[in-house]
């Protein structure tokens, strides 16, 4: 229940926009990234897809560390 995944994308070193598996949605920090947050929110299949990387990513690997 402690683990988190978060997905980032930057732009000149700069990050425009997260998923964070805790809120369960994209949240923008850039005038582009708040328009990409926007639309792959109206996306179910995005955040399911996100959601989804929690389970099989992250609580595949804890074990391994």
């Amino acid at each position: 229940n402690d683990i988190e995944y978060i997905y980032s994308t930057y732009f000149n070193k700069i990050e425009d926009v997260r998923f964070s598996s805790k809120v369960g949605k994209y949240v923008g920090y850039t005038e582009p990234g708040l328009m990409y947050a926007k639309n792959w929110n109206k996306d179910p299949s995005e955040l399911a897809r996100r959601k989804a990387q929690k389970e099989t990513y992250c609580k595949h690997n804890v074990d391994v560390d």
